[in-house]
């Protein structure tokens, strides 16, 4: 399967792509080291478990972030942006379909809520 690659395109800047942010003004980055949460590091284990089976490469999860538009991309973070793009690779690769995901999902937030654990139900959109 060829997958065509369509880049969103920032508004204002002359075709410039949303993830292509260099040199343009934006709030400070905040450079300085910090531990990763636990979501953060559960995300990027899934990513390396997912690479290492091969049911995508790392140019896969680029190019779906890179195809957010402008108000997706700038609005939601990091790691958000990851999760996202992983459950659509599966999704695009058929490695799962989206009700299999949504049900799994279900399936851990039953598990946690019957362990006390507060969960957010609120889908990967």
């Amino acid at each position: 399967m060829t997958l065509e690659r369509t880049n969103s395109e920032r508004s204002g800047f002359c075709g410039r792509a949303v993830h292509d942010v260099g040199g343009l003004e934006f709030s400070t980055i905040d450079q300085t080291e910090h531990e990763l949460t636990y979501y953060e590091k559960r995300v990027d284990a899934m990513l390396m478990l997912l690479i290492g089976k091969q049911y995508f490469r790392v140019d896969a999860l680029r190019r779906m972030i890179e195809s957010y538009a402008e108000q997706e991309y700038d609005g939601v973070p990091y790691y958000d942006r990851w999760i996202k793009a992983i459950r659509n690779l599966l999704i695009e690769q058929e490695v799962l379909s989206a009700a299999e995901i949504a049900q799994r999902m279900n399936d851990v937030c039953d598990r946690l809520e019957g362990e006390g654990m507060s969960v957010d139900r609120e889908p990967v959109k």
